[in-house]
């Protein structure tokens, strides 16, 4: 069987001028990378209305390979193509730290990805490397004042900002730093969180402009004073240095699926210790470009689909009009094989499929084939969502691309003629934190109460004493459980969230709720895959998926 970056290789791309033509864009509203990849200018959205109807692609609680999300986005979206419609694809991009761990890269696979795999997997337009280098003056800068007399006042055994790299590397989560005598900094506790966990990528990805961006950044907060108010970035006076690294890579990124379809890669925080969505640039650009918007939120319903609606879409004013819920044999059999309990699985899928639901969105389920699913495999469980009262369409779209999503891409269509959705975030950011946060647990994740640390609810009041109480929340959890313990799988019942740590991420515009042992650096597998990855002497790689 060919591996995903065979089958890429093997692909004949369209020149991205094609490309673009197919969506009312010239080469003067382009500005190219190659002849493959090419940045939209800002101007060439400016006066188009927004008319595109946004589907969300989401899932069910993952097994550590992930089940397929962004693959079956790229065949919904290669499939509503081969029917005529006018269809944008809006994903994240890839970062270096899992294409080097253990999941791999974030370009589809099989017969539904989107290319040039191998440049969008690794430093594709250098957005990544702007956002860490932004971080990185922002860090700079804040030592440089701490060293020369503090003059933001910080009490600098409370400070919030850490340092970002994007890659999997645990021996930063905590450091020490200015080490080697008065002239090489004030020695100090830091640490670091890998890029797409950092507030610069949420910033880039939830601001509207040049202009939005920069002035969030300058909200951000660096620390803590003496007297329990937050110093902040603006006061360094380094937003304006800070939006001329971003100036470039704001611009949303136009790229293709495999079958030669527009796709726009823009942004990409992690799910599960992020708010994991493409950048809402890219998002409302698709609505401008397009007459139905594909696009895809982190691991399950209760990770990226809930930041996607409570966090993306109220900021942005988006009003999703269908969601896909992503299912496999394998994930099913995964919370069978660990609790025993023949419906785990199912019962999953449908905590799923009813939080997506309360926010007002109509779901279609997709039983995502793998090559050695059976027939009568996909039967039970297309029975099982028969009988649930769940709409649901048999989709093979690794081995077939767009023509194995044309079932889903017709279920998705008959959701967007019906009309139905009547989207609304789950709360009133006026609540408390702790209101938040329970409503997000109970509802949500099916918890029975929240608790907080001693340190966590110190944390909350002081949010609050800084008027930032009004912020929604991003929770950071594990992937792989509704809960915050990874191992109680299926649908649990009769636990509690715990909250062990607030941080403030107040560009972004919301606060980061840490449940569990969650670390937003990430480590490396005991075999990681880049010992598998090799470039030959003829140019081609190797090992990359």
């Amino acid at each position: 069987m060919p591996t995903d970056i065979d089958i890429a290789q093997q692909a004949t791309l369209r020149p991205i001028l094609d490309v673009a033509g197919e969506i009312g864009l010239s080469a003067a509203d382009l500005r190219p990378y190659g002849h493959t990849i090419a940045k939209i200018t800002p101007e060439a959205l400016k006066d188009r209305p927004e008319k595109g109807k946004v589907v969300l692609v989401t899932g069910m609680t993952p097994t550590p390979a992930g089940e397929g999300k962004s693959t079956v986005a790229v065949g919904l979206a290669q499939a509503l193509r081969r029917l005529d419609k006018s269809t944008m694809l809006c994903l994240r991009e890839p970062s270096l730290g899992p294409v080097f761990g253990i999941k791999g890269g974030a370009a589809g696979g099989g017969y539904s990805q989107v290319l040039p795999m191998e440049e969008i997997n690794l430093h594709f337009t250098g957005d990544f490397h702007a956002i860490t280098s932004a971080h990185s003056l922002l860090s700079a800068v804040f030592d440089n004042n701490l060293q020369r007399g503090n003059s933001i006042g910080v009490d600098t055994r409370k400070i919030n900002w850490r340092r970002a790299v994007d890659m999997n590397d645990r021996s930063l989560r905590n450091v020490v730093i200015g080490l080697g005598g008065p002239m090489s900094g004030l020695p100090r506790e830091d640490g670091f969180t890998i890029t797409a966990a950092s507030e610069i990528m949420a910033i880039f990805c939830l601001s509207k402009d040049l202009a939005d961006f920069e002035e969030r950044v300058d909200r951000i907060v660096l620390g803590t004073r003496p007297d329990g108010s937050f110093a902040r970035a603006g006061e360094l006076n380094i937003g304006g240095a800070m939006s001329l690294l971003m100036k470039d890579a704001l611009a949303p990124n136009l790229v293709q699926t495999i079958e030669g379809g527009p796709a726009l890669i823009h942004g990409g925080p992690f799910a599960n210790i992020a708010h994991g969505c493409n950048s809402l640039i890219a998002t409302r650009a698709g609505t401008r470009l397009g007459d139905i918007v594909v696009t895809e939120a982190g691991f399950g319903s209760d990770l990226g689909a809930e930041k996607f609606f409570d966090i993306k879409c109220r900021m942005g004013g988006l009003e999703p009009q269908a969601a896909v819920v992503v299912a496999t044999l394998r994930a099913m059999q995964h919370h069978v094989s660990v609790t025993g309990d023949l419906d785990a699985g199912f019962q999953n899928l449908m905590a799923h499929v009813e939080n997506v639901r309360q926010f007002g969105v109509p779901v279609v389920v997709a039983i995502n084939r793998f090559a050695d699913d059976t027939d009568e495999e996909v039967a039970t469980v297309a029975s099982m969502c028969e009988a649930a009262g769940v709409r649901y369409a048999d989709c093979d779209i690794w081995a077939k691309g767009g023509e194995g999503g044309v079932e889903l891409a017709e279920e998705v269509l008959s959701i967007l003629d019906e009309g139905e959705a009547d989207f609304q975030p789950l709360y009133p950011t006026e609540l408390s934190l702790r209101e938040k946060l329970e409503t997000v647990a109970s509802r949500v994740y099916g918890a029975d109460g929240l608790n907080m640390t001693a340190a966590a609810a110190k944390q909350a009041q002081q949010i609050v004493d800084n008027g930032l109480g009004d912020l929604p929340v991003c929770v950071a959890k594990t992937q792989y459980s509704l809960s915050d313990d990874p191992t109680l799988l299926g649908r649990p019942r009769g636990f509690d969230i715990t909250v062990r740590e607030f941080r403030i991420s107040a560009g972004a515009g919301f606060v980061v709720a840490l449940t569990g042992d969650v670390m937003t650096m990430p480590g490396l597998a005991a075999r990681p895959a880049a010992e598998g990855m090799r470039i030959h002497p003829d140019g081609r790689i190797e090992g990359l998926f």
